[in-house]
């Protein structure tokens, strides 16, 4: 009985509530995006236009349950959330979802992305159901205004990097005979291509602005710039990868679904650096405890 009394006084923090209802809430997206895929497919244009709008109006909802779940998390603890993995996996939610409808809402080509970038975003939120919303100790080198713009850049550039994996994911799906008619009314694969590599653009830019912040931080923190530890060095291979399937995208003729394997690669590889390195990381810099 005081095993539960304990895993209940955990779970019952102040912001769980809030966490719970902001994952209910990009759930509902999940479902109302699914559902316009299938009234596009039927032919049912205006009916998806307003299934759009709901996808928003849940998105958006989402991301403000979870501002107050990480106001909530802050004022309790007394420090932002990026110190272990909890509460990086909420803010990297906040984020996500934060910056994909911004473009949701910008670029209505992009919208039928929501069926492959709800679901990743629910990856990350069954995860974090998984976890114990403990605090611990805020480290003394996180007391520096580099951390903020380093890891503000990664959040934007993990943020444009999902949005290239949605439009590469569409390509992919609609290469599948299964699927192919479910998705036969959205843009042609050659403007989804195009939209991909323009955010993967984006993201190679916020990525390197990341990197570069990341070593000054490492500067005031550790007094050296770089050491190639474990998450410096995947964080390093996977710009060169970003960087690399760029320069194969405008200097050669890269099939379209080839290039959307790229992509999803990329993304791949920024998921496992950012929630998979850290986990056998022994160096200072670990990005979580």
């Amino acid at each position: 009985m005081e095993a539960v009394k304990d895993w209940l006084s955990v779970r019952m923090v102040a912001e769980m509530p809030w966490l719970w209802a902001g994952l209910a809430a990009y759930a509902m997206a999940t479902w109302t995006a699914l559902e316009g895929i299938r009234l596009r497919a039927a032919g049912a244009m205006p009916a998806v236009t307003v299934r759009e709008g709901r996808v928003l109006f849940w998105l958006m909802l989402g991301v403000g349950l979870l501002t107050v779940s990480l106001a909530q998390r802050w004022v309790r603890i007394g420090h932002g959330p990026f110190v272990n993995l909890f509460e990086l996996l909420v803010s990297q939610l906040f984020s996500l979802g934060l910056v994909y409808a911004v473009v949701y809402w910008r670029f209505p080509q992009v919208r039928p992305t929501a069926v492959v970038v709800l679901p990743i975003l629910w990856i990350l939120g069954l995860w974090v159901l998984m976890l114990e919303p403990e605090a611990v100790p805020y480290p003394p080198t996180y007391y520096n205004d580099w951390l903020w713009a380093h890891v503000g850049f990664g959040k934007l550039f993990l943020g444009f990097a999902l949005v290239g994996t949605g439009l590469a994911g569409l390509i992919l799906a609609r290469a599948h005979p299964r699927l192919e008619p479910w998705l036969r009314r959205l843009p042609p694969d050659e403007v989804l291509d195009n939209l991909a590599w323009r955010f993967m653009l984006l993201a190679f830019v916020f990525d390197s602005l990341m990197l570069i912040a990341g070593a000054v931080w490492a500067q005031d923190a550790w007094g050296r710039y770089w050491s190639w530890d474990a998450l410096e060095t995947s964080s390093f291979l996977t710009w060169l990868a970003l960087g690399g399937a760029l320069h194969a995208r405008l200097a050669y003729r890269v099939p379209l679904r080839l290039g959307a394997a790229f992509i999803v690669t990329v993304f791949v590889l920024a998921f496992l650096t950012y929630f998979g390195t850290p986990f056998y990381s022994e160096a200072a810099h670990k990005g979580i405890i």
